[in-house]
């Protein structure tokens, strides 16, 4: 075993170590959980190490490193980042799931450009205060987006999403998502996945209901300079 496999596999280890611990502590089932390994600004040598551990489930944030690295890897590929109006069309089509979706209007170009026998599989993500920088629909302004969503051909709602605020207490914000999850879930129960917590706070996510956590250095280290 290699040196980069051997230190992705004891992080790796150790992560999933932890998301069982946290699951137990709340009386959830370790496999009501998916693990996504966000890999952005890592080599696909460190992408083809997880694949051969067995990860199946990336995450990128920049169209052009998923696609590059979606084309060597095959796995289930999640679009994360904040959407770029003239990237949408490029993101479709190599990306299974995008968990960022916050805008009718590019809910209506993810729609038109998608190809015909594609279904994209899609997460509302919602704004835990108020800011605009890190994206998020208002809570408020969910269920109207999610409607829009229900009524697309290549579109498929399966949960929200949301990124905790940076200088607010991980538990409160997850207690306040936990909620509007809650609402949302009692109004569209096909969608009820929840994608939440990252490597500094996936437990407390996991705590409050998250389904999909996404993380990154916890696993491959800390992160280079992005290109």
């Amino acid at each position: 075993m290699s040196v980069r496999k051997e230190e992705i596999k004891n992080a790796l280890d150790s992560v999933e170590s932890r998301i069982q611990k946290a699951a137990k502590s709340v009386g959830r089932d370790r496999d009501e959980i998916t693990l996504i390994v966000v890999t952005k600004t890592y080599p696909s040598s460190d992408v083809e190490i997880l694949r051969e551990l067995g990860v199946v489930d990336f995450g990128e944030n920049r169209e052009d490193e998923g696609r590059e690295k979606s084309a060597e890897v095959l796995g289930t590929w999640h679009f994360q980042g904040q959407i770029q109006s003239n990237k949408i069309a490029a993101i479709g089509r190599w990306a299974n799931v995008v968990h960022s979706l916050d805008s009718s209007r590019h809910l209506e170009k993810f729609e038109s450009s998608l190809p015909a026998e594609k279904i994209l599989s899609v997460f509302l993500q919602v704004s835990l205060d108020g800011q605009s920088d890190r994206g998020g629909v208002l809570p408020q302004n969910l269920e109207d987006l999610a409607k829009t969503v229900m009524n697309t051909s290549h579109l498929k709602l399966v949960g929200i999403m949301a990124v905790a605020p940076l200088k607010e207490n991980p538990k409160a914000a997850f207690s306040r998502l936990a909620q509007i999850h809650l609402d949302f879930r009692s109004k569209f129960p096909l969608a009820s996945n929840l994608s939440a917590g990252m490597s500094n706070d996936f437990e407390e996510a996991i705590a409050h209901g998250a389904t999909h956590i996404r993380i990154g250095s916890s696993i491959l280290g800390v992160r280079s300079p992005q290109r």
